[in-house]
Formats: C-alpha cells, structure tokens, sequence
C-alpha cells in the first residue's frame, strides 16, 4: 500500500523534506568522462559547446551522408542540409531576425521543420516548437507568452536569403523553448540551452551502446511529433550527433511503418508504446524482414511486460529499452536496459550518466517519494513563471511532480502522478499500477484510470477501456483484476470507449479531458 498522500498540501510538505539522493553503486552506465562544477551539477567534460558546432563537424566529415529525409518528400545529406539552412537564416536575418528573438516553427513534421530549426538557430535566433495540434486560442497563448518575433506558420514559405551563420559559442546559450503540455493549467516555456540538447544526446550514446560516429549505419524512423523532446531531442539531434540519417513520418500510418523498417533500412526505433501495441497487431508486419533493427526504444506511458516480451520476439537481433524524461529535462533522465526489460518491465531504469536523482519522501519509507532529479540537461527555470519556479526548482533540485519507488537495484519505478492517486477510503490506489493490469487484460488494447467521487469513500477507482472489437468481456477483465490487484484496486466503476484515448505527443494520458466527461452509471459493486 503507498502511504497516504494529503492533496493539496502534499506539495509544500514535500519541499520542507530533505532530499535522499539514490546511490549509483548497481547503475549500469557508469560516469567516464563526467565532472561535477562548483555548484554541484554534472556536466561533460570534452563535448561540442553548441549544436551549431556539432552539424558543422558532421558537414565537414561527412557531407554526402543523408542527413533527412521526408517520406514522400525531400531527401537532404549533410552538405545539403547546412546549404538550405543558412539560406533560411540569412533570410530571417533580412526580415529583421537577430541574436535571441524568438521564432516560432509551427510547419508539419518534415525536412521543412528541420530547415527551419536550424536555420533560426544559425540566425542567432531561439526556436519556438509550437505544438501542432494545438488550437487556435492555444497558439495564440504561446506565440504571445514566447514573445516570438516571426512566426514560421503553416503555409507561409522558409524564409530564403544569402547564406549566413551566426558565431554562438556559449554552451549555456538558450537555443530553444519546448512547451510542457499543459495538462493542469497554461503550458509553461522551458528555456533549453545547447548543453542541454546536447547533453541528452550524450546520455542517449551512452545509454544505447551506440557508436558515436555510426553515421551512415545510423538510421532512425522518426514517427513522434518533432515539437516533441522525444522526436526533436533524442532521435533528430542524435542522429546529427553520430552523423546518421534521420527518416521522418509526416504522418503516422502502420502500414507505412511498417513497410519503411524495411525499405529505408531502419535500425533504431523509438516511440511510445500505443504504437508498437498497433503495429504488433497488423498483419503485414509478421513477415516484415527486421533483421537489420538493432535498438527498439520506449516511453512516455507504461507498458505491458506481455508487449515487451513480443517486442524482443519480433525484433530478434534488437535491444530494447525503455526511457522515462520531461520536457524540463530535455528528455531522458532514466533508462531501463535490455538486460532488466523484461524482468523489470514495470520500471522505468537507472540514472542516466549526467543526471542525478533523489526522492522527497512522502512518509516513513525512504524508497517512496516524489522524484527529484538534477542536471546539465535538466532546466534552471521556466520562461517568465517565477511562481512556478519556487514550487518545481528547489535548491537546484526539479520536483518532477511523478511518486517513485526506487528498489534495491536503484532501478526507479514510477508508481503515479501525484494529482492522479486515488484516495479510496484512506487506501491509496496508483492509477498507473492498475492500468497496467488492464492493459494486459483479454481484449483491452488501451486503459485509463481516474476517480470516481464518492460521498462515502472519498473517490472509487474508474476506469475507460479501448477494446479490441467494440465489446469485451468485462467478465473476464475483471477476474484479470482480481488475480493481479487488491481488492481496493480493482476498478468499480468501467466505461468502454469506441474512440482512442487522449494522449499529448509523448504518448502520456490527459486526465483532466476525462475527468467529470464520462458518464460512469451503476457501479460494478
């Protein structure tokens, strides 16, 4: 059982707590080559100072090496790429870009998108990923929030001028603003310096036993929004970081995926695990030749320990692996290895090299608590939210808001968010442990949990099933349950949904859109 969590309070409590920091004694990837500055933060030490730097050397090293592709679109090597960015930016210069103005890129996902981040950053400017799939009212807030002095909108052509390439030197330099989701209120802007980017795709090298001069046996399918750390920081920067190429799905179709694995010979898949749920089910992909994949990374939701084990079955000559990030942390923070995949399938791994990490505890037991973590690539602040700051960034500490369990082995698990645990009666139910057991029930291809107010019991657990064929044995679902969950834990109240769940670009659930939405009826008992 989690010790009792006490709602709004909880937070403030939890800052006045001392942090316990988690011993790297077990932690698989070591720590060559990092050092630890005056402020105590962890850095590398012998990097490229700027993202700018890091695309010049691969354009000097290796300039006919595919760089981008488009599915249906452009393909751009090295050489390329660098040509038709600096023209993006000698024309945002000519329409009044300078060092530190905001520009927003808001194009679809595709070599556009690409041109258009390095182009600004090339132009001294700080990119804007907005998220495409935001509304109207929604962008407008960040455009203005951002203060962004020339929107890349959808339609409006890649600015195009004399080539021009801005001298940035300074590692701490902002280079771009991601937005967090904004599942509990405005998004906020998270400021990310080149260190940061750069630092994430470090870890990333490190954490996959990746070469980092693979280039061009380095191919990644990129089927993640670019607006998102995932597809932008840990597949699109990687790729320039090894000099691979990085293919990029505009829009995401199974059929395609599948397909593309094989014709651009894709070795390094990363995405969420909806989608490896989807493609495992297609019935093209059984026969689909796979051999040449060699990572298969996940995140951003958890994952059935059924889907891991069909995951290494169809990918026989891959290592998977799993990844748990923010977009205040420019992506990873903790990565799970092959070796641990299966039988620590419920964890979300170690420490990456650069990042250390600690919980806040929420009562006696020093292995439960909210995850602290602190880094080079972890932010020292949002954009203009001072209030914001002084209940996230404490004493150079981010408070990730997620309530961890950290094992022996000093693998973390993620046991909830701290606004989704379900009080039930004083018992505390992690909406995350039961979607889990759900997820691996007859017939669910998706579950989301939430409470259900209750004048007697505070709040009962509810859950939203995606079933396979539009009906399901809720018979049989509920018998998974028991098997697998106290008797507090087990769903009372279930709505099966005809339609996907809402889920951000990181594949993770948004709650708020289904609580007070769905019409539960009569409890289940």
């Amino acid at each position: 059982m989690l010790p009792r969590v006490m709602g709004a309070g909880y937070k403030r409590m939890m800052t006045d707590t001392a942090v316990i920091e988690i011993s790297r004694d077990h932690n698989p990837f070591g720590r060559d080559g990092v050092v630890r500055d005056a402020t105590g933060v962890l850095r590398y030490a012998d990097v490229p100072a700027t993202l700018i730097d890091v695309l010049h050397e691969r354009v000097s090293a290796q300039p006919d090496v595919e760089a981008v592709v488009e599915l249906g679109g452009r393909r751009l090597t090295y050489s390329e790429l660098w040509q038709a960015a600096a023209r993006v930016a000698g024309g945002l210069r000519a329409q009044g870009v300078v060092n530190g103005d905001r520009v927003s890129v808001r194009y679809p996902a595709g070599v556009d998108w690409v041109l258009a981040f390095w182009g600004t950053l090339l132009a001294g400017g700080i990119v804007v990923a907005v998220n495409t799939r935001s509304a109207e009212p929604e962008v407008v807030f960040v455009l203005e929030d951002a203060g962004v002095t020339l929107d890349l909108a959808p339609g409006t052509p890649l600015p195009d001028g004399d080539p021009y390439a801005a001298e940035i030197t300074t590692s701490g330099d902002v280079a771009a603003f991601f937005y967090t989701s904004g599942t509990t209120g405005r998004p906020k802007g998270v400021p990310t310096t080149h260190e940061a980017f750069i630092t994430n795709a470090e870890n990333m090298i490190r954490c996959s036993g990746l070469d980092r001069d693979a280039g061009r046996d380095y191919r990644t399918l990129i089927s993640v929004p670019l607006f998102h750390v995932t597809g932008c920081n840990s597949q699109l920067l990687v790729a320039t970081y090894v000099g691979g190429t990085s293919v990029i799905m505009p829009q995401l179709d199974v059929a395609v995926l599948a397909d593309v694995i094989v014709t651009e010979k894709i070795g390094y898949l990363i995405t969420v695990p909806a989608v490896y749920g989807l493609l495992l089910r297609y019935p093209g992909f059984a026969d689909a030749d796979v051999s040449g994949v060699r990572v298969v990374g996940y995140g951003g939701a958890p994952i059935a320990p059924s889907v891991v084990q069909q995951l290494k079955a169809a990918f026989p000559q891959a290592t998977v692996m799993n990844g748990y990030g923010m977009t205040e942390t420019a992506s990873l923070v903790t990565v799970l290895p092959d070796g641990d995949a299966v039988e620590h399938a419920d964890s979300v791994g170690y420490a990456v090299p650069s990042v250390d990490i600690g919980i806040v505890p929420i009562a006696d037991d020093p292995t439960i608590g909210e995850l602290v973590v602190r880094g080079a690539n972890v932010t020292s602040g949002y954009w203009q939210r001072p209030d914001a700051d002084a209940t996230t960034i404490i004493d150079g500490w981010l408070h990730t808001g997620d309530v961890v369990r950290v094992d022996d082995a000093g693998r973390v698990h993620i046991v909830d968010r701290i606004k989704d645990i379900i009080n039930r009666g004083g018992e505390n139910v992690s909406s995350i442990e039961v979607e889990a057991v759900l997820l691996s029930a007859p017939g669910v291809l998706d579950a989301a949990v939430v409470p259900v107010p209750d004048d007697v019991m505070g709040e009962k657990v509810g859950a939203v099933l995606v079933v396979e064929s539009g009906d399901v044995d809720l018979d049989a679902v509920l018998e998974h349950c028991r098997k697998n969950l106290a008797d507090f834990k087990i769903p009372q109240y279930v709505s099966v949904s005809g339609e996907a769940l809402p889920r951000n670009a990181g594949g993770k659930l948004l709650k708020n859109r289904l609580r007070g939405q769905v019409e539960w009826g009569d409890p289940l008992r």
